[in-house]
């Protein structure tokens, strides 16, 4: 009888551990069920399987590139002169002053006396001596010349003995040619177009191009219908 007892209260146990096992694992399964339906359910509400760009941003950070676009291009000489003035020259050649002199008559120094050096030949200023790649360049210092030199003066000029790594800001390098301009030089200032301007005349220029072919295309068909009448 006790035997018969103690396995009866076994398989009473086993059986009630299996529904504890069988209940726990329900409710994990419908756990894991619910965890997932609600997933599903914040991804459609929130596009996060299909990510929009919001109609107003939050904040701007200035300078990053929209996705897939192009990177802002650089302001041109000619804008960045309108940007700038003489003394902003004067202040940024300081960093120029160690090597070169550029008062009327100043002597050469580590490098040349930059009097008159807009619109002067390139490696030639009397009793300088230069690299071999400057003194075989040629050409003139003009307004985008001397902001390519200026930028970095190693990749415009090869073997160059100028050891300046270059200014990294197109206005800094238009402000001081704008200053060694005004030292003896007088060069005009490049012509400058607002975008505005340009896009403005472009739109001019459509319009008055698609009028130009309406009135081509009524006259031939004016010809066309004369010609016809005439034929009849």
């Amino acid at each position: 009888m006790t035997d018969q007892h103690d396995t009866d209260a076994s398989t009473q146990g086993q059986e009630a551990g299996g529904d504890l096992f069988n209940t726990a694992a329900g409710w994990v399964l419908f756990a894991a069920g619910l965890g997932l339906g609600f997933s599903i359910l914040s991804g459609k509400y929130f596009h996060g399987d299909d990510p929009q760009r919001p109609e107003q941003l939050g904040y701007v950070i200035e300078g990053v590139e929209e996705a897939g676009g192009d990177k802002p291009a650089e302001m041109t000489v000619a804008e960045a002169l309108t940007l700038v003035s003489v003394e902003d020259g004067a202040k940024v050649f300081a960093k120029c002053s160690a090597c070169h002199s550029i008062e009327a008559g100043g002597a050469n120094g580590v490098g040349p006396n930059l009097h008159a050096i807009m619109g002067a030949n390139v490696g030639a200023k009397p009793g300088f001596s230069y690299s071999s790649g400057m003194a075989n360049h040629g050409g003139q210092w003009g307004w985008d010349e001397m902001d390519a030199w200026l930028k970095r003066p190693a990749t415009y000029i090869e073997g160059t003995k100028m050891s300046f790594a270059g200014l990294s800001k197109i206005e800094d390098r238009a402000a001081v040619a704008l200053y060694m301009n005004s030292e003896g030089s007088g060069l005009s200032l490049p012509e400058f177009t607002p975008v505005e301007e340009v896009a403005s005349e472009e739109a001019s220029a459509d319009t008055a191009a698609v009028e130009e072919a309406e009135t081509s295309q009524d006259d031939a068909e004016a010809t066309s219908q004369a010609t016809a009448e005439a034929e009849a």
